[in-house]
């Protein structure tokens, strides 16, 4: 796909949104897989030669003849590869005599070759992964390397395009804030990276097991996000992002392209479906890359603060253990912090009480309990304060939570005393 380039960049970025990727596992440290043996190195009987032979095509290993029905000749991608110093022979299937030994030849070969792509194919055999992969248009540094710095914010891009494609796999909303946030973190846990040479691109290996569901949900998400940009250009109307959010595109999402393309002639993200799990239902088997260029930010810009004005605030019922509380004098209404237990996909929440409602968190504060209040969650602020509260009663919990509380309540007696003030 074609964008026109050069238009001006500006606008305030992203910031990180979760902890570094795990780094792309070394030779004999592969986590261990559907076919890894006890060390975590691919097991010769049990890889899959079809499944090997599309990694090595997917990464740009060449074909260069073999048995015909019996086994093919791979060599390694760039000059080297014809030079003959590295060949592995892959059977054309489990049915060979010598399969099992052909495959732990080759497997050792990879682990043992200088190539980069040798080490991803090992990382596809070893635990079954989609690959998304993200590139920027950006000028090089010395001896055509990337600055450290803007290797930097394609991480960070990355990052929060797969937090991005994580929440929306929780639920479909233009603004998530801090809703959803912790699970969608802990579904990323699996993910590991590896950069391209020169340091203009990435790729994620998404563990196929935990991992599809967020794959799937970016693939769409990127797509409606590219048709939406394209109307928006070509019309002026918002209309198409409005829709797009049905597909995942969220303020999260388009603040991750705009921080992705920013201050580069374009950004290109592909994806590529683990061979031994097949294609996803709904989606192409061989997904043309998804390109934004600098044209592009503007229109994605815009989408990002209509989806943060346009989502509206939640009514929900919300149980939560009191770990702050501060009102200007003894008496009259007070902001209470709770530490959410139920109701609400946030790990904590601000909301004013009045007097007495305030009075009755502290009491059940004392006593180990945690409170339920209804009330609304704002969207301004990222979903992290309940107006309109109202019904705050405490809540029975059991003993174990209880004494937690209670342990929580002892390690900060100082500080309750002062916000309860005197008489509370």
């Amino acid at each position: 796909m074609h964008r026109p380039i050069g238009e001006p960049e500006g606008g305030a970025g992203y910031g990180p949104v979760l902890p570094p990727f795990r780094p792309h596992p070394a030779p004999g440290e592969y986590p261990g897989g559907p076919w890894a043996d006890a060390g975590g190195f691919p097991d010769p009987g049990r890889v899959d030669p079809l499944v090997l032979g599309a990694l090595l095509a997917r990464h740009g290993w060449r074909r260069r003849g073999g048995a015909a029905g019996r086994y093919s000749r791979w060599t390694p991608p760039g000059p080297g590869g014809t030079s003959g110093a590295t060949s592995l022979l892959v059977p054309e299937s489990r049915a060979f005599p010598d399969c099992e030994d052909l495959l732990g030849e080759a497997l050792t070969a990879l682990q043992r070759s200088a190539a980069p792509s040798a080490r991803e194919v090992l990382v596809g055999l070893t635990v079954p992964s989609d690959e998304i992969r993200w590139w920027r248009d950006v000028p090089p540094g010395p001896a055509g390397t990337v600055p450290w710095t803007v290797q930097e914010q394609l991480r960070s891009a990355a990052r929060q395009l797969l937090l991005a494609g994580a929440l929306a796999v929780r639920g479909r909303a233009g603004y998530y804030g801090a809703r959803h946030r912790r699970q969608a973190q802990a579904s990323l846990e699996a993910v590991v990276v590896g950069a391209a040479p020169g340091g203009r691109g990435l790729t994620a290996f998404v563990p196929v097991d935990s991992g599809r569901a967020i794959a799937v949900r970016l693939y769409h998400a990127l797509y409606a996000a590219r048709e939406a940009t394209d109307y928006q250009r070509a019309t002026g109307g918002m209309e198409a992002f409005d829709a797009a959010v049905e597909a995942g595109v969220s303020r999260e999402l388009t603040e991750a392209l705009v921080a992705l393309v920013r201050g580069t002639e374009g950004a290109r993200i592909a994806l590529e479906w683990a061979p031994a799990a097949g294609t996803p239902v709904g989606c192409a088997p061989r997904p043309e890359p998804v390109e934004f260029s600098a044209g592009d930010l503007p229109a994605l810009r815009e989408a990002s603060a209509r989806y943060l004005t346009d989502e509206p605030s939640v009514p929900v019922r919300i149980t939560g253990a009191v770990v702050r509380m501060r009102r200007s004098g003894p008496r009259g209404e007070g902001t209470v912090r709770l530490r959410v237990l139920g109701g609400a996909e946030v790990p904590h929440v601000r909301v004013t009480l009045d007097e007495e409602s305030y009075r009755t968190a502290g009491h059940a504060h004392l006593v180990g309990l945690p409170i339920r209040v209804v009330g609304r969650l704002e969207s301004r602020g990222g979903f992290r304060r309940l107006t309109d509260a109202s019904g705050v009663v405490p809540v029975q919990v059991d003993e174990a939570e209880r004494d937690r509380l209670m342990k929580s309540l002892h390690e900060n007696l100082d500080f309750f005393e002062e916000a309860c003030g005197p008489g509370e």
